[in-house]
């Protein structure tokens, strides 16, 4: 499995992205999918993810009701919207994926960088 991140990008507080990953391997019936990120000085951090069989969701908290997670069953795609961003959300994102959802995140994309000035 290739994952290929695009879609950051530089916005003023308040500002919107959509990040996409497009992936390319193996189907991925029962996959789970998602996102996460490391800012500057700190550890990686998950942000959302959605299971590729029947799109649940889940979030961590500080980006519940501002970021939302999907999938393109089609064209094996899967973005995260990001809207209402804040200098806090300035990091390097990360798209990852695994054969399911008990198994820790196998494969990993190359990052896009999110910058979000105050």
């Amino acid at each position: 499995v290739q994952l290929q991140a695009s879609g950051g990008g530089l916005v003023q507080t308040g500002g919107s992205l959509r990040l996409s990953c497009a992936a390319s391997g193996r189907t991925f019936n029962n996959y789970k999918v998602g996102w996460f990120r490391q800012a500057p000085g700190k550890e990686r951090e998950f942000v959302a993810r959605i299971l590729w069989s029947d799109s649940t969701t889940s979030y961590t908290e500080s980006v519940k009701g501002r970021f939302t997670i999907s999938r393109d069953i089609a064209k094996k795609t899967f973005h995260l919207q990001m809207n209402d961003l804040k200098p806090e959300d300035t990091a390097v994102y990360y798209c990852a994926a695994a054969r399911n959802r008990f198994l820790n995140y196998e494969y990993w994309g190359q990052g896009t960088q999110v910058t979000v000035s105050s």
